[in-house]
């Protein structure tokens, strides 16, 4: 799949990079794992030498005797002697670079603190002793969200307040998700593009590997995700247990249980037993996998709290292939095909709504996109989008099938909350799949 969309991570990367020109720069890139870190460096060095280094499970001194490899090769600068540290290297490259301008990508940056955790401490001396004088770009890119907030933002480690600027890397928005399928499916239809929604989320790699396989409608990225051999199958585990450690079981059953529509505290204490909210704030607050979600215009406090899985594709792993992990194991991927689509139009009705308030959230003028319920869960907005400035509202009821919208019902569910849009405009909308 060529590369799409990103203009201006591209852009913010090459502005750093001549900033680099002129005094040392240290850029974070984070973003989920496949999310498409490593292509966007790539991309936006393409015509210019880049020094790249991917940090392996291995020992630092295998990992030096690669880099050094690495920077005879690409920068034609010979390290004399066998290093065995990555911080004599750095300082090699640092020197270096007061000369010469170096633009260097640590890929799996958090890696290093596994290997050995006083790499960090020698990163920060060198950082600190060369980068008045020096030309160089170091670019630290990770996946493990955690561990790379805990390396930069923790004030106790050696590298908090090192970095010159972060960039997050989001996945694709609805609009480029659109673009993309149009050019592998012109015929594309509305459900097709939930189904890659649904599916990918729109991680760029999710998205590479279903257009790649030609699984260009919902029927055939269902087959693609459930045939035996799948990436998409292990997809969950390869990518949480690296997060979590020995404690994955606990979070896998919580996460599962979300994806499952069990959503509030209660219900997950209830099925896992005791008091699981240490749990839940860790995977909010620390791991960034879970957010609550409260009714629009409820205060920070208030009661009535839901967790929803921020990841689509993970939303979709934990509900369909890891509550099945079975099947998956007895390799009975008809059987896998006949369970998801047994339960898909009531998931993927769900997952429609999510589709609808971020198509809002990326509107130019949009302030603030939510959703709304009483306190006894059976009134519900399924989305409100603000344009605080210009005093908009748009209030929508968002269903597979438009024929199954009362805009009457809409309206009246609304009386509500009217008291918070005076002197609004107020536009009612029925959003089905015929929307998309």
């Amino acid at each position: 799949m060529k590369f799409y969309g990103r203009n201006q991570e591209v852009e913010r990367l090459l502005q750093l990079d001549r900033q680099s020109e002129q005094t040392a720069v240290f850029t974070l890139l984070i973003g989920r794992r496949r999310i498409g870190k490593t292509t966007l460096v790539k991309q936006a060095f393409a015509d210019k030498p880049m020094l790249y280094f991917f940090v392996s499970q291995k020992s630092e001194q295998l990992l030096c005797q690669e880099l050094q490899q690495t920077v005879e090769a690409v920068l034609g600068l010979h390290l004399y002697g066998r290093a065995n540290k990555f911080a004599d290297i750095l300082r090699e490259l640092m020197i270096y670079s007061e000369q010469n301008h170096v633009t260097f990508m640590v890929d799996e940056f958090q890696r290093l603190y596994d290997i050995n955790p006083a790499i960090l401490s020698e990163i920060q001396d060198v950082w600190d002793s060369y980068k008045d004088k020096a030309h160089m770009h170091l670019i630290a890119c990770g996946s493990v969200y955690s561990m790379m907030l805990k390396i930069f933002r923790d004030k106790k480690q050696p590298l908090f307040g090192r970095a010159t600027a972060e960039i997050r890397l989001q996945p694709f928005s609805t609009a480029l998700l659109k673009q993309i399928l149009s050019d592998y499916n012109p015929d594309y239809t509305s459900e097709d593009l939930l189904a890659l929604y649904t599916i990918s989320g729109g991680v760029a790699k999710y998205v590479e590997l279903l257009m790649d396989a030609h699984a260009v409608n919902k029927d055939k990225m269902i087959d693609a995700v459930c045939q035996n051999g799948s990436v998409f199958l292990n997809e969950g585990t390869e990518l949480l247990v690296g997060e979590f450690g020995k404690r994955y079981q606990v979070y896998f059953s919580i996460m599962q249980l979300i994806a499952n529509s069990m959503t509030t505290q209660s219900q997950i204490d209830s099925v896992i037993g005791g008091n699981n909210g240490r749990y839940l704030a860790t995977l909010e607050e620390e791991y960034n996998l879970i957010q609550k979600v409260r009714p629009m215009f409820a205060k920070p406090n208030s009661q009535g709290v839901k967790f929803a899985l921020y990841d689509n594709f993970l939303t979709f792993w934990f509900r369909f292939i890891e509550s099945n992990r079975s099947i998956v194991e007895m390799g009975k991927s008809e059987l896998l095909k006949e369970t998801i689509n047994k339960d898909y139009d009531q998931f993927s009705g769900l997952m429609l709504e999510r589709y609808f308030r971020q198509l809002y959230a990326e509107k130019e003028r949009v302030t603030e996109v939510g959703h709304w319920w009483d306190k006894s869960g059976e009134n519900e907005i399924d989305l409100i989008a603000i344009e605080k400035l210009d005093k908009r509202v748009t209030i929508g009821e968002v269903k597979r099938n438009e024929k199954k919208i009362s805009m009457q019902a809409l309206e009246e569910k609304c009386a509500n909350i009217r008291s918070h849009f005076r002197g609004y405009q107020v536009q009612f909308v029925a959003l089905s799949l015929g929307d998309m």
